[in-house]
């Protein structure tokens, strides 16, 4: 792991209006994230933690602060840079696996490539290398209702990668699959940190702890103490 920092979050408020009611997603989180480390972000539901990975993913816009990637300020980018920035350095894995219901395991994988303008015999081989890397060789041609929870998360891990981003985020990458299908993908993002990736995941799956290099703990949208946590969590539970 290098000690470069690969993102730096300074201030951050995400602020929503709801009627009369303010809503603070974020509450001021700074955090620094190591290029090359394996960073979990632990909080209950409504605690800010996918909020914050929607917008160090360039998918919303905080209400003040600062968010730099690899040297770039994120949320001074408008359109055209954000996707740029997501199509070249970004690979984002989400909790509800997003697949395209009529595409091949194949097509869902090669998709994201045809915005990078890399032609059709290329963008194949190589969402059919990854796939093969992901123990999916013989569900290629399946389309997402054919195959099963771990399966489907697996093809969102590939497409995720196709890009060949330096920075991974994931949203809750366990939360809809079964144990055996959960370590699976736990393993997965483990392989892709020693590779040199940076890893940003967001959770309230404990078992991820043992895989970080890093963990921050979010109640109420602001960064506590792990002990602190902890205590709320019994409190809730």
């Amino acid at each position: 792991m290098s000690n470069t920092s690969f993102v730096r979050v300074s201030d951050l408020y995400k602020i929503y209006q709801m009627g009369n009611q303010e809503v603070r997603a974020l509450d001021g989180v700074s955090l620094e994230l190591q290029e090359g480390s394996f960073n979990v972000i632990m909080g209950p539901s409504g605690s800010g933690k996918s909020t914050l990975l929607y917008l160090v993913g360039g998918l919303d816009w905080p209400t003040s602060g600062q968010i730099e990637v690899d040297g770039q300020r994120i949320e001074l980018m408008d359109e055209n840079q954000l996707a740029q920035y997501r199509r070249e350095k970004l690979g984002f894995i989400f909790q509800s696996f997003n697949l395209v219901s009529s595409m091949s395991a194949e097509a869902n994988v090669a998709f994201p490539l045809r915005f990078s303008g890399v032609k059709k015999a290329k963008r194949l081989k190589r969402a059919v290398s990854l796939l093969e890397r992901m123990g999916l060789k013989e569900r290629i041609g399946h389309k997402p209702t054919e195959l099963s929870g771990g399966q489907q998360q697996r093809v969102a891990v590939s497409r995720a990668l196709v890009n060949n981003p330096s920075l991974i985020l994931a949203d809750e990458p366990t939360g809809n699959l079964d144990t055996t299908s959960g370590t699976i993908i736990m393993d997965l993002l483990k392989e892709l940190r020693e590779e040199g990736k940076t890893i940003l995941v967001a959770t309230h799956d404990p078992r991820m702890l043992q895989y970080a290099t890093n963990a921050i703990f979010l109640i109420d949208g602001k960064e506590v103490t792990e002990e602190n946590y902890k205590k709320t969590i019994q409190q809730q539970g």
